[in-house]
């Protein structure tokens, strides 16, 4: 077949155009990014931990390698008598960054409630975080996570965290260290208890870390059954205006990747509205995938329906 030299120009430029139209949408899709940084939480990993598979000094080349995830949560368990050791915490820093990655937050556990009415007991309580904020600080994180529980009415102890909170606050506050409260079970998993004991404490270092699956305020006896739980999406819009992160948590997933018992799609959109920026960490807890699995499959879901909401 016989074809001009026109014809060929006409052809030529129509390829052209189709693929500079192809280009310009593969462009568009990759400027969509997510309103969000995702980072990996420590305990995502904790059968691994428990059963000494893995040791906290693996935790970050893991997240790196295994995950492609470069912001880093740790569990202060996993390291509990190293807080103030300077050549473990030395070593740990050199992990980081032979493998490019980021130390952004603490998750605080075993050193007391905030929110105990025994004014000894809750200031005994404080004074046990100020070696993690110091440890926060000497490994370059931004936040403690900590807990706000304690015995009595909720009044009681939103009166009592105002107080533990505001102590460890202004503490921390010298070190440029914020803490947060997560709703981690009991007035905690209330999000209307937990904002209100923020507006009290007022400080901008002192803030939420909203979990998107820990809404449960009362658990059946002798069982990980909820009895009570508080409505996920308006608790997470309660807690958005004093989030310094939030935790992805997961369970389990339909077959099309889909978490079933948080409509991500639903939550996301309530902390972009919020005017939220920050780092979403994978919190996976599921038992029908492996640890690993479960954590492909959280950050596979954020990085589809993040760029969306």
């Amino acid at each position: 077949m016989y074809f001009s030299r026109r014809d060929f120009l006409k052809k030529a430029g129509a390829t052209a155009l189709a693929a500079t139209t192809l280009t310009d949408l593969f462009a568009e899709q990759a400027a969509k990014k997510m309103f969000f940084e995702i980072s990996l939480a420590e305990w995502s990993l904790h059968k691994e931990l428990f059963a000494k598979k893995i040791v906290n000094m693996d935790f970050p080349e893991l997240a790196k390698k295994e995950f492609g995830i470069s912001i880093v949560e740790y569990v202060n368990q996993f390291f509990k008598d190293k807080a103030e050791d300077k050549t473990y915490l030395n070593e740990l820093l050199q992990r980081c960054k032979d493998n490019g990655v980021t130390n952004n937050l603490i998750m605080i556990d075993g050193e007391g409630g905030l929110g105990e009415l025994d004014a000894a007991v809750r200031n005994k309580a404080v004074e046990n975080h100020y070696k993690w904020v110091e440890c926060a600080k000497y490994l370059g994180c931004k936040t403690i996570r900590v807990n706000a529980f304690g015995k009595g009415s909720d009044e009681e102890i939103a009166k009592a965290a105002v107080e533990g909170l505001g102590k460890l606050g202004e503490f921390a506050k010298k070190t440029g260290i914020n803490v947060i409260v997560e709703n981690h079970g009991g007035s905690s998993s209330n999000g209307k208890w937990l904002s209100g004991v923020m507006k009290q404490v007022n400080m901008k270092n002192v803030g939420t870390l909203p979990d998107f699956g820990n809404f449960c305020i009362k658990r059946k006896q002798g069982s990980f059954e909820c009895e009570e739980s508080y409505d996920r999406y308006q608790g997470t819009k309660e807690l958005m205006p004093f989030a310094k992160g939030v935790s992805a948590k997961t369970y389990d997933f339909d077959e099309k990747g889909n978490c079933i018992e948080t409509d991500y799609t639903k939550i996301l959109k309530i902390v972009k509205d919020s005017g939220f920026k920050g780092i979403a960490g994978i919190e996976y807890e599921g038992s029908k995938l492996s640890e690993r699995d479960g954590i492909k499959a959280t950050k596979a879901l954020l990085e589809r329906v993040g760029p969306l909401v």
